[in-house]
């Protein structure tokens, strides 16, 4: 009896809920890693003790409720059900649990049964379900941060490379590896443009790099539609943000969610459909 191509999608749509999960825990804590890692560092390199901390990772402590403290049990966790049965409050203090965490379970869940829907249970839906994984870490963490971590970017970067190479994406391998270098370049040379011109930083280097991966998983010809459409959607939520008086300090939109959000795109409508859209 065969297996049917929709239980594919259903193992993809409850691992992505998983995944999910997972995402809310590195979206919170790899910062504050990160963060920690380098005052350490500067300490060090300023000769100043460092000061002992108790294990903070992406395992060690357990999940906790920031109001209480009340540690989360296994049948709290529970991707998007739990969220739904605590009718969406702490079990202890009755304190609010913040939307946004269902949201990226489900978001992910969607993502990944998109991904079975399209290649079934192979590794080619796995690698582009990391691939959505990826991007949608780094969106919600340089929304919150306005920081790219190199921890994500370079292993998108290589993962695109490894898969073209083992033929997961429809890009050939020189095309994929010149995608990464133009994209790295095009952005690079911007910054530096824009730097030279006005004497400020219009972007961080994680930029540089989150493009440069894109560039790997859908090749070179995929950077201009994918450009485009991030600068349409930084436009567009900018000025929205603008006229609702939403802008953070200084006037700025980190613009790596708006690449994250062109990468998703060029997924599932293709870079060709993308400048279609524009008409180009």
């Amino acid at each position: 009896m065969l297996v049917s191509p929709w239980f594919d999608v259903g193992m993809m749509a409850v691992l992505g809920l998983a995944v999910g999960s997972f995402l809310n825990v590195v979206i919170h804590r790899l910062p504050l890693m990160l963060d920690a890692q380098w005052k350490n560092e500067c300490a060090e390199l300023s000769g100043q003790p460092v000061t002992p901390t108790e294990p903070f990772n992406l395992s060690v402590p357990r999940s906790r409720c920031p109001h209480c403290g009340h540690q989360i049990g296994w049948h709290e966790n529970i991707p998007v059900l739990s969220y739904v049965f605590l009718r969406g409050k702490c079990s202890a203090c009755a304190k609010p649990i913040a939307l946004r965490y269902p949201i990226v379970e489900l978001f992910t869940g969607l993502l990944f049964a998109y991904c079975g829907m399209q290649w079934g249970a192979t590794a080619t839906a796995l690698a582009w379900s990391g691939f959505c994984a990826s991007l949608l870490a780094l969106a919600l963490i340089d929304w919150d941060t306005t920081l790219l971590p190199d921890d994500i970017t370079l292993p998108l970067l290589w993962a695109g490379l490894l898969a073209a190479l083992l033929q997961w994406t429809p890009v050939a391998l020189p095309a994929a590896v010149w995608g990464a270098i133009a994209g790295y370049v095009s952005l690079w040379l911007v910054y530096w443009a824009f730097k030279l011109v006005t004497g400020k930083e219009g972007m961080g280097f994680g930029d540089f790099k989150l493009f440069a991966a894109l560039g790997a998983w859908f090749g070179w010809q995929a950077l201009v539609p994918i450009i485009l459409m991030a600068s349409v959607l930084g436009a567009i939520v900018g000025i929205a943000m603008k006229f609702s008086s939403g802008l953070r300090e200084g006037g700025y939109v980190p613009f790596g969610p708006f690449l994250a959000g062109a990468g998703l795109t060029a997924l599932v409508f293709s870079p060709a459909a993308m400048l279609r859209a524009v008409g180009l």
